[in-house]
């Protein structure tokens, strides 16, 4: 029995309607007609024997096999358009659209300071950022790379870390003399504690002391935010104490509006770090894109001095 080659276009092209929502979206995206989108995907679930996405007169969802295929799906069209592209810039200029992901306060202060030099040297790149503490799915959502900013787990993309970013225990000078100067963690149950819900536990802080190990304690908390940005204002007017990512506070603290509480125990830190999809073939555009983060950030201003 001859095995028939797996049908790609139509692969790559499920992938591009799931990415978008919609056949005629992805049908622009592509620079397809309509009626080639729906023929492939129509193709795919005839040679499956199922359907892979659920249509409505209003939109479209994938089904459970939709859903289970994707990932695979949206490799198969990365990798197709990274094959093209690279065999076709080695001697051109890199040019098309890179898909970023990065954390929202951090993309907000720091990478667009980033683009000005970037989008001077390389006229012919448009970038597309979409900033949210959420972490996304490179390769079902179609993203290029993202910034990251944590503790890898273990995972098949491949990550390049770039810098340290510290997480400091913070509080406004008027805050300390007011309410005390911790000098043991189990003293913050006497404290305010304004958290970031974003971490692998909620509202669970783990600090760790050159001889005394690690301890953990879950403080009162009054305010909590799915964003640290939020908690700078009333960190300085001295109505809390937080753990606070160094790069959103490191100008204050030069300043004196506020201070590193209990110095001697210290929050284990997180890198800064670029992942992208698993595929060493990247496109031009992607690469050089990299390259420029990498220089920009691998020396954070957080850092100097």
């Amino acid at each position: 029995m001859v095995k028939r080659l797996p049908d790609l276009e139509a692969w790559a092209i499920f992938a591009k309607v799931a990415e978008q929502g919609s056949f005629s979206r992805a049908a622009r995206d592509l620079g397809l007609s309509d009626p080639t989108v729906s023929k492939a995907i129509a193709r795919l679930e005839a040679r499956l024997g199922l359907a892979l996405i659920a249509r409505t007169s209003r939109r479209i969802a994938l089904t459970d096999a939709g859903r289970a295929a994707l990932a695979r799906a949206a490799r198969i069209l990365h990798e197709g358009e990274a094959v093209e592209e690279e065999a076709g810039e080695q001697s051109s200029t890199p040019r098309g659209r890179v898909r970023i992901s990065a954390p929202l306060s951090f993309g907000i202060a720091y990478l667009g300071a980033t683009l000005p030099a970037f989008l001077q040297t390389y006229p012919e790149i448009g970038v597309d950022f979409a900033l949210s503490d959420r972490k996304v799915d490179l390769v079902a959502e179609g993203y290029d790379l993202a910034l990251r900013i944590a503790s890898l787990e273990n995972s098949s993309l491949l990550s390049r870390r770039l810098c340290t970013v510290r997480l400091l225990l913070v509080a406004s000078p008027d805050y300390l003399d007011r309410h005390g100067r911790p000098t043991h963690p189990a003293e913050l149950a006497r404290h305010r504690a304004l958290a970031y819900t974003g971490g692998a536990a909620r509202g669970v802080w783990r600090f760790t002391h050159p001889t005394h190990g690690e301890e953990t304690v879950q403080p009162p908390v009054r305010v909590w935010t799915d964003n640290a940005d939020l908690l700078n204002p009333a960190l300085l007017a001295g109505q809390g104490i937080a753990i606070q990512p160094e790069f959103l506070v490191w100008r204050e603290l030069r300043a004196g509006t506020l201070a590193i509480a209990m110095p001697d125990w210290t929050v284990t830190p997180l890198g800064l770090h670029l992942v992208m999809p698993p595929s060493p073939l990247r496109p031009l555009r992607v690469q050089v894109l990299i390259d420029h983060l990498a220089r920009e950030l691998a020396n954070p201003p957080w850092g100097r001095g």
